[in-house]
């Protein structure tokens, strides 16, 4: 259904994204997509040209918010720079079989201006596609790239004093970390644990000058979204920056990064929403930071491990916290989750996430079982088959989580036990939503079959006769509501799961 939009804050209101309080979120990894849709219709598409159906497809499937990963201008000096590197090369000759260099278009984290890219349809195209999707209720997301630029931004060499800077000294010892721009040495950017990237030069978080660009900068990014995703955030808080980087970084000011520019931006764009790529525990402390919702990985990394306890202790976790966090099982950052799970398990682990409170992010591609994980540099994906069950499996998911309730709701996790003598509840989660509608979900994580009891929170359907509709799996059960109060008895096979929809029996006389 396409709404009608206002205008707020200089840009179309997405009605759909703004009163989500746990929204769906579908990433693009646009050059590419673009290549494809170009492709697939014989013609040239730009983000100003994209055919209405797509817009439509995605709105159908439920989702809240797109994120638009990719579309800043890109560095022809971290082309160059990519094309030099061997190890580079092969990575993309392995994943496109006709693969020549004109398939590197660049790394969208190499970042040379602000500037939506004339190769994407320019910010004129961004407008008309923040516009499409605004009609149909959804939100824009973009990426904000806080702790390094390319080395031909125009900052290098109109405001040098916004990096870390280094000396002739460190150029000639660690050449890997150090780069020559316009007679200036420059550190290239790096997290503590790993190599510098060489594509990027490294911004400084303790510069003030640099904070008040970067509150310019995110102004007028604010203009042309609803929201960025901000890579690596953690590295510009004071403290991992001043470990990562010591005394090059001078004194660490008496605020930290983001306290000063999130409050800043949020002066002229009340509603814009910041989203945090996170690792190493600190996703509370970026939340307490300002951070709408922080990257999961945890949750990620132990359905990965196919670790059941562990995912039921991490949903210990308080609610609060929980509800600003961003759940996934695929992103550009991770392998296609059809690499990591086998189909049952999968579809396990796509249950558990997208049915957590919190956001919700699913990849494009991961609905049709691709595998390729395609290297950021490239422009175009290899041509894959559609694995025609995953895509049945999440587009009937998607449907069943179109209900309000899985937005707007209120998620709570539910007790279980086993019985005695037959405990067989170690690879139970469950949960359950309380909304327009009232929903429990019971997943078995395991490979062997799973029994117990799951108790709801709801003591008033005690006595009400109440039917569970698994819309899913097609199926329907009469239960007694005093047994959801007091334990409804689940038995699931492997990777098994139920997701029922709890009606009065009388709705259905």
């Amino acid at each position: 259904m396409i709404v009608n939009v206002t205008h707020e804050e200089g840009g179309p209101a997405a009605s759909r994204w703004r009163s989500a309080t746990h929204p769906f979120l579908y990433e693009i990894n646009t050059w590419p997509w673009l290549n494809r849709l170009s492709t697939d219709t014989g013609r040239r598409i730009d983000l100003g040209s994209v055919p209405d159906e797509h817009w439509d497809a995605i709105a159908d499937l439920g989702f809240d918010a797109v994120w638009l990963m990719g579309v800043w201008e890109r560095s022809p000096a971290g082309v160059t720079i990519a094309l030099a590197d061997g190890e580079l090369v092969s990575a993309f000759e392995a994943t496109l079989d006709d693969y020549t260099p004109s398939d590197v278009v660049g790394s969208p984290y190499c970042i040379r201006d602000y500037e939506v890219d004339s190769n994407l349809g320019g910010r004129a195209g961004l407008a008309s596609a923040r516009a499409a999707l605004a009609r149909r209720g959804l939100g824009l997301i973009l990426d904000f790239v806080p702790n390094h630029v390319a080395p031909d931004h125009p900052w290098t060499t109109t405001h040098p004093e916004r990096f870390v800077q280094g000396a002739a000294a460190d150029l000639r010892h660690d050449a890997m970390s150090f780069v020559d721009v316009a007679g200036r040495v420059l550190a290239n950017g790096r997290d503590p644990y790993f190599p510098a990237w060489p594509d990027v030069v490294q911004l400084n978080a303790f510069s003030p000058d640099l904070r008040s660009a970067v509150v310019d900068t995110l102004r007028r990014i604010a203009e042309q979204c609803d929201g960025v995703r901000c890579d690596m955030a953690m590295l510009m808080m004071n403290d991992t920056f001043g470990r990562t980087w010591g005394a090059r970084a001078g004194d660490a000011p008496a605020d930290d990064y983001w306290p000063t520019v999130i409050p800043a931006v949020r002066e002229s764009h009340p509603t814009f929403h910041f989203i945090a790529e996170a690792y190493w525990d600190l996703e509370w402390a970026l939340q307490q930071q300002g951070f709408d919702f922080c990257y999961d990985k945890r949750l990620y990394d132990r359905l990965v491990q196919g670790d059941a306890e562990q995912v039921g202790g991490h949903l210990l976790a308080d609610r609060d916290y929980q509800e600003k966090l961003v759940r996934f099982i695929e992103n550009h950052d991770e392998p296609r989750a059809a690499m990591v799970f086998d189909p049952a398990r999968e579809n396990a682990a796509a249950v558990a996430t997208l049915t957590q409170t919190g956001a919700r992010l699913v990849h494009d591609g991961q609905m049709e079982g691709r595998r390729a994980r395609l290297p950021v540099f490239l422009g175009r994906f290899p041509t894959e088959p559609v694995d025609t069950d995953r895509s049945l499996f999440y587009r009937s998911l998607l449907t069943a989580l179109g209900d309000n309730t899985f937005r707007t709701g209120v998620w709570q996790l539910c007790d279980r036990s086993g019985s005695p003598g037959n405990d067989r509840t170690e690879d139970l989660v469950a949960w359950c939503w309380d909304g327009d509608r009232r929903w429990l979900v019971v997943v078995n994580l395991g490979p062997g079959t799973a029994i117990g009891y799951v108790r709801v929170p709801w003591h008033d359907l005690r006595g009400v006769p109440c039917r569970l509709v698994d819309p899913t799996h097609d199926a329907v059960f009469d239960r007694a509501g005093t047994d959801l109060c007091d334990g409804l008895y689940v038995e699931l096979g492997p990777w098994q799961w139920h997701l029922f929809r709890i009606d009065s029996a009388e709705e259905h006389t």
